[in-house]
């Protein structure tokens, strides 16, 4: 690739370099590349759909999503009291927490204000004074804009666990034999849509530099919000619960065999969530489709594969330097075991390093972090298991580890 053009009385051409190649970068290194200072760079950008061309237009299907499009209104005010509203329950003996404010950039404090606001605004939070006081963070989201956080790590500590299960991923993606058609829901500032108990709001008392506040609906960090948060939906959503329903916290997926029984069921969980006022995002909702992404997995009539999004985070992933890379690494990989044969025998050298004093890289630890991103890359697409029929148990053992596959 070239360009020329006029600098003054001569004829400028800029010429590229044939040895580069097109690369996917994420939209924070571009932006650090843009701040070299007498640096030019020239972007060759490319929109993805992140639904792959993939979204339904049947016009049934308009026309009852069109019929439920309160739910994805913006919602106003607090939410309707419910069954099941948050609550913080200390350990006995506990005092009050109190965190001082964190040190603010100028323009943070800016962001600040005009978060809290919108939340006095929206009515979610209110002042407060409460002798309970956390501190607040900025958390950077992937289109640049911030997430208001509160830092509430000593509460937690003095907080009784809820004990209430999440859900086991793989045991969920278990029940999809069969369908073909799948829709997924995304709800609208999920926890927000819960209250907390009336006797724990001074607990989630917060400091800014010009204010003291406490949440009036469920806040993100405090600790058994997921326990909550999961509490609420499967309450709400149990009468469809494996049947035709799967749901992990704020993600529901609503599975089908046909295509007209797949309308059925998206009409009976768009009524129930209507009922209990559960507002969705729409823009993140997905309807109608024969391949969805769902908890970092893509799922189809032929089975469940790895997302490939996730395979180039794997392959783009640095040569671990230190304890905390290596454990990220093999959290990523780790997660997605059950599409390698051989994990536990392949990873051994890698976590081997995380053994007290025992990380320093090897050509054992560099064959092992090599070939974890080569099989990620291929990897198969897994059935789903049909419980209809038996299952064969097949396991081997050796020296370095013992493995078991159900077929």
């Amino acid at each position: 690739m070239s360009m020329s053009f006029t600098l003054g009385k001569e004829v400028v051409t800029l010429t590229g370099d044939p040895s580069l190649n097109r690369s996917v970068i994420s939209r924070r290194a571009l932006l650090r590349m843009a701040e070299i200072e007498f640096s030019g760079v020239l972007w060759n950008i490319t929109v993805e759909d992140s639904k792959n061309g993939m979204q339904n237009t049947a016009p049934e299907l308009r026309e009852l999503i069109d019929r439920y499009g309160k739910l994805f209104e913006e919602p106003q005010g607090l939410p309707p009291k419910r069954r099941r509203e948050h609550a913080i329950i200390l350990k006995e003996g506990s005092e009050p927490v109190q965190v001082r404010p964190y040190r603010y950039a100028h323009h943070q404090k800016d962001e600040i204000e005009k978060l809290v606001s919108q939340m006095l605004q929206a009515g979610v939070i209110q002042h407060s004074g409460s002798p309970f006081s956390s501190p607040v963070i900025l958390v950077k989201k992937k289109d640049g804009s911030w997430r208001f956080c509160v830092d509430y790590r000593a509460l937690n500590d003095i907080t009784i666990a809820d004990k209430f299960p999440l859900p086991v991923i793989d045991e969920l993606l278990d029940e999809l034999n069969g369908a073909v058609w799948f829709s997924k829901l995304d709800m609208k500032s999920g926890y927000h849509q819960i209250r907390v108990k009336a006797e724990d709001v001074p607990k989630t008392a917060f400091r800014t530099h010009e204010g003291h506040y406490e949440f009036l609906v469920m806040p993100f960090g405090l600790k058994n919000a997921p326990a909550t948060f999961q509490a609420t939906m499967n309450e709400v959503l149990k009468p469809f619960l494996r049947k035709f329903v799967l749901v992990f916290l704020d993600d529901i997926l609503i599975f089908s065999k046909e295509w007209e029984e797949h309308l059925a069921h998206l009409q009976q969980v768009l009524e129930v969530l209507m009922e209990h006022t559960l507002l969705l995002n729409q823009k993140k909702c997905e309807f109608g489709l024969q391949q969805v992404e769902y908890l970092g997995h893509i799922v189809t009539g032929e089975g469940v594969a790895v997302d490939p999004r996730k395979v180039t985070a794997v392959q783009n992933w640095p040569k671990p330097g230190t304890l905390k890379g290596l454990r990220g690494f093999l959290g990523l990989t780790g997660y997605y075991r059950k599409f390698v044969k051989n994990y536990g025998k392949i990873a051994r050298p890698l976590t081997d390093l995380l053994k007290k004093e025992c990380f320093g890289w090897n050509e054992e630890a560099q064959a092992a972090f090599d070939k974890l991103k080569g099989v990620l890359s291929a990897a198969p697409v897994l059935r789903m298991p049909n419980f209809q029929q038996e299952f064969t148990i097949e396991c081997d053992a050796s020296g370095r580890g013992v493995g078991a596959v159900l077929a």
